[in-house]
């Protein structure tokens, strides 16, 4: 930090690079000036993209000098540099006083700050520019000139004002009164956009800000966001997200592989059992022991698999007919369900809200028809005698986990073989129910997760917002997921508690049957991962309660 404190950068002239041989000897000593001489080279080469012009200045070693000499150049040299500065930014400033007046709000240069003075050896305000310096680029103040007098106009969107629009302000969000049916305006406008500036920027249409009330029209007024196309659209993947995706994919067949054999249990050897189970034993058995099993391990490991590969392909056979990209699936292993599900990311800007919500609830609605139809065939076989030797023993408190599936179970299994200290199941019953599990978590509606992007899209961020915070709420509890709520809640708040961005069109509806499949799908999520209570299971028969 000590070398930053003495790297300063200021402003150049408007139109080019002005870089000074001297100082390329001493950038080499600096990180900050090396990575800014980086981002210089790589914009230069991108088309427009050189308006950041900034001259890196001397980069001191940090060290004190000793002799009178030295401060008398060190004096005479930085008197030097800050009076050709000073012509610098005067120039400058003639020639901004003789162009069009822009807003500043739309400045794709960072503010011009004085080098004169001991703000430069603030390590704060070094760290503030270079921010500004290597962030996104903003929206070019020549184009926006161009864009409002040859795009919007009193046939289809009349601006009153700007604001800036974006995660970090680099965009522009033009405000004031649409002339026109919402969607046919915007075809029309992103139509034109194309023809003026070709495909430089992305044009969104977004409910306004703080708005006092609704359209004239009906439905909520709208305002158009403008963004640059390299900063709009998400990155895409590249070779170390596959390695780690292919690794994360391994560690699922092995917690898939694992929760088979643990479904084994009543067949396992003692010391295996003992020591998993019994907190008081160190020692670690011999592992080979497991080996026999893991062949009469594989049906349930490829049923959970199978399963989650589902899910992903109803993703992707919703994606397709929309031109949406979807990244490659980031699988997240646990042993106590074979997996957590995936986390897939959009790979392009979703066309409209209804995009969102199909594609959204398509992958969890896959994986839960495997999982209910697997689910319902265990139980049909469970209760067949014949295939006796395929059953595994399971406790009983296993069913008492879900409200809707313990009922079902009930139902089809009967009281008498519920209300017992173990129940002889099909593998075929645990991967339905694992993967029923798994598919109501995804659809729980908070954050990134299927749910929250359903919710998100369907009622809008604000109701996301309320149903994160009571899914948050009844998770902390224990209320949902029972023994899973907390590393469930845990993985949510770490990898998944962002809402998605706005898509092209987040203002137009999704339609009253796209909400009733949402707001049906949370009901079903709250009762597969309500935990029935001692009281209501002694009474159901499901289980069997010692004690209450």
């Amino acid at each position: 930090m000590g070398i930053l404190s003495n790297c300063s950068f200021v402003l150049g002239p408007p139109n080019g690079w002005k870089f000074r041989e001297k100082y390329q000897n001493n950038s080499s000593k600096c990180f900050l000036c090396g990575e800014l001489l980086s981002k210089r080279r790589r914009l230069i080469s991108k088309d427009k993209l050189g308006k950041l012009n900034f001259v890196i200045r001397a980069c001191y070693d940090g060290r004190k000098s000793n002799g009178n000499d030295d401060k008398g150049m060190h004096g005479e040299r930085e008197n030097k540099e800050n009076s050709n500065l000073a012509t610098m930014a005067s120039s400058e400033k003639k020639s901004d006083d003789s162009s069009d007046n822009s807003p500043a709000s739309i400045s794709s240069r960072p503010p011009t700050m004085s080098p004169v003075g001991p703000a430069y050896s603030n390590f704060q305000v070094d760290s503030f520019k270079l921010m500004e310096l290597l962030g996104p680029e903003k929206v070019d103040p020549a184009d926006v000139k161009v864009i409002k007098e040859k795009l919007f106009g009193y046939s289809t969107f009349w601006v009153t004002r700007e604001e800036p629009f974006g995660d970090l302000g680099e965009g522009i969000l033009f405000l004031g009164n649409i002339r026109g049916k919402k969607e046919d305006v915007f075809a029309k406008l992103q139509s034109q956009l194309s023809e003026i500036m070709g495909d430089k920027y992305n044009l969104f249409m977004v409910e306004e800000p703080n708005s006092e009330g609704e359209d004239p029209r009906g439905g909520p007024r709208v305002s158009f966001g403008l963004l640059r196309k390299e900063v709009s659209e998400p990155e895409q993947t590249t070779l170390w997200q596959y390695v780690i995706a292919l690794l994360l994919f391994l560690l699922t067949i092995g917690s898939s592989v694992e929760l088979g054999i643990a479904s084994q249990i009543n067949r396992l050897p003692p010391e295996i059992v003992k020591y998993f189970t019994d907190p008081d034993v160190i020692e670690p058995p011999d592992m080979q022991l497991l080996f026999p099993f893991v062949d009469s391990a594989l049906p349930l490991a490829y049923g959970v698999l199978g399963i989650q590969l589902f899910h992903e392909v109803g993703h992707f056979l919703a994606a397709f007919p929309r031109n949406v990209k979807l990244s490659i699936p980031y699988f997240i292993p646990n042993i106590t369900l074979g997996s957590f599900g995936a986390i897939t990311q959009f790979k392009s800007i979703l066309p409209d809200r209804k995009a969102k919500v199909d594609i959204s609830l398509a992958g969890p609605f896959a994986g839960a028809a495997l999982s209910l139809s697997m689910f319902a065939v265990g139980l049909l076989l469970s209760s067949n005698p014949d295939v006796k030797g395929d059953f595994v023993q399971v406790p009983s408190t296993l069913f008492q986990g879900s409200l809707f599936l313990g009922l079902i179970s009930r139902a089809v299994l009967g009281y008498k073989a519920m209300h017992a200290a173990t129940v002889s199941i099909h593998p075929l019953v645990i991967a339905g129910w694992c993967g029923l599990t798994t598919s109501a978590f995804n659809l729980l509606p908070v954050g990134c997760l299927d749910g929250g992007r359903a919710m998100q899209g369907a009622f809008g961020t604000n109701t996301l917002m309320a149903s994160g915070l009571a899914t948050y709420t009844l998770l902390g509890l224990g209320v949902l997921g029972g023994p899973l709520s907390f590393p469930w809640g845990l993985y949510v708040l770490i990898c998944q508690r962002a809402p998605e961005k706005p898509c092209l069109n987040d203002v137009t509806e999704v339609g009253t049957w796209r909400k009733a499949v949402v707001t049906v799908a949370i009901v079903l999520v709250v009762l597969t991962l309500l935990p029935v209570w001692d009281e209501l299971a002694e009474e159901l028969g499901i289980g069997l309660v010692t004690s209450f």
